[in-house]
């Protein structure tokens, strides 16, 4: 990188951080990026939180829209040192009885495993065609809701039933109570009470891509990510330094643009008078959804499930049936705080055994919570493991509690414990920051937002950092 101006200074390393200022300087662009904390990565960290020899994810931890990512598929991320490892499947529902619902990577095997051969079939209608229109779909998913679609028909088989409640939904297509818990505990990724619209959209999308791609993880930890995109951007001839918080464009140094991987809130605070009238009043706007509660465990062994499905992935929704999972995520869009919770839970062992020492093993589970909540969830989350893993308790060796609080602390980006960067309902899963054809331009003159907050949301996919440096390649480097 030659002396004087910068071409583009970027705020924030996480994955869309680091993201945009790959592909400016792949642009031929000088860039450096600041981060605030002493190690870059945002939500792709790991540290021993727990034990010694125990590695543990602070935040995202299974990656599938990395797999599906247009940006994250160009780079080599296994000779980069970040392998991405496949589970036997890519996710289980536990069921009391000692039963568990199983999404395979094969839609027929999926279908075939079902209570009721009718769902089998529902399966394969509704989720066949998205498989199949994959690569198309991610074109369409992973960038501005608002934009011409290229694949109107692929698009069309997607976003028509998923415009839907997941409850109201997954009630019309599917009888079997295990069909009905899988899909709904995939909505209820959305983070949004299952009775609003929209919420049918996010269990289509992460079935489409478990499917298609796999719910992988991160061989040794999702910091091995971040260390691939880090090494990608030095050998551009980019910059990074660390413990260089940012409250004011004033800090930065001399630049034709500024990407800000920060929400709308601290994009206020750092651009100040700045920004446009029209959009400041936007970004006030702007609304934070429900937090997580999470929590992560050094274990003596595996967790000890009940089912057979179970131990076949890493990841395991436990809630019970898709009554229970709506109720609770009702509660929590209340305000409240459901004494059964829906607990999303990450196992690695046996896939990758270099989290725990030998013998032992790791594992990693939260709950959706009102944003802010103080409330102590640790005992209702272990309760429901219990449920469906009897001697559970028994095999914790050491837990560390992360509230909505101390999420916000390791990243400032999860506003009261939100890990989208703001909710992802229907009017903000469309008009994400604010209603523009370009969501990443501020509207001032060199200034752009390419967080989660923009679109496509939340996730570790790098393609709002991607999209935001390809507007600010098109507007200020003509």
């Amino acid at each position: 990188m030659t002396g004087g101006a910068l071409d583009a200074v970027v705020v924030g390393s996480g994955p869309n951080g680091l993201a945009a200022a790959i592909t400016l300087a792949r642009a031929g662009r000088s860039v450096r990026v600041y981060e605030a904390a002493a190690t870059i990565g945002g939500g792709t960290r790991t540290q021993e939180l727990t034990l010694p020899g125990f590695r543990h994810d602070v935040c995202a931890t299974i990656v599938p829209l990395a797999a599906a990512s247009p940006f994250f598929r160009s780079i080599d991320l296994a000779a980069r040192g970040a392998a991405l490892v496949q589970p036997d499947a890519p996710v289980a529902h536990a069921l009391d009885g000692g039963r568990a619902a199983v999404l395979e990577r094969s839609i027929e095997a999926t279908a075939l495993g079902f209570t009721d051969a009718t769902d089998g079939r529902a399966w394969r209608r509704l989720l066949g065609p998205l498989v199949r229109d994959a690569e198309k779909l991610g074109e369409e998913l992973l960038g501005p809701v608002l934009h011409r679609p290229r694949h109107p028909i692929a698009l069309a088989r997607l976003g028509l039933p998923g415009l839907f409640p997941a409850t109201g939904l997954t009630r019309a297509v599917f009888r079997g109570e295990d069909v009905r818990a899988l899909f709904g505990s995939l909505s209820a990724h959305s983070m949004i009470d299952l009775g609003r619209p929209l919420s049918a959209s996010f269990g289509l999308v992460l079935g489409l891509y478990a499917h298609a791609v796999g719910w992988p993880l991160v061989r040794g930890g999702t910091a091995a990510l971040s260390d691939a995109l880090v090494a990608e951007l030095l050998d551009l001839g980019g910059q990074i330094e660390t413990g260089r918080p940012v409250t004011s464009l004033a800090e930065l140094p001399p630049s034709r643009v500024v990407l800000l991987d920060v929400t709308p809130r601290a994009a206020l605070a750092i651009a100040g008078k700045r920004l446009p009238d029209r959009t400041r009043r936007a970004y006030e706007r702007f609304r934070y959804g429900s937090g997580v509660f999470k929590l992560d465990w050094a274990l003596d062994g595996p967790v000890p499930w009940a089912s057979d499905g179970a131990r076949r992935t890493a990841t395991v929704h436990l809630g019970g049936t898709l009554g229970e999972i709506a109720a609770s995520e009702h509660e929590v869009a209340r305000g409240g705080h459901p004494q059964r919770p829906f607990v999303i839970l990450v196992q690695y062992d046996p896939w990758d055994p270099s989290r725990a020492p030998a013998g032992k093993a790791t594992a990693w589970a939260y709950c959706h919570v009102p944003s802010g909540s103080t409330v102590d969830m640790t005992d209702r989350i272990e309760a429901q493991v219990e449920r469906f893993a009897p001697g559970f308790r028994d095999r914790i060796l050491g837990r560390a509690v992360h509230a909505p609080a101390a999420m916000e602390a390791h990243d400032p980006n999860y506003i009261g414990g939100d890990i989208n960067a703001g909710i992802q309902d229907i009017r903000q899963l469309i008009f994400r920051p604010r209603l523009a054809l370009d969501p990443y331009w501020t509207g001032a003159p060199g200034l752009y937002l390419c967080s989660s907050s923009t679109p496509p949301g939340g996730g570790v996919h790098g393609m709002a950092g991607f999209h935001a440096a390809q507007s600010a390649l098109r507007r200020e480097f003509r």
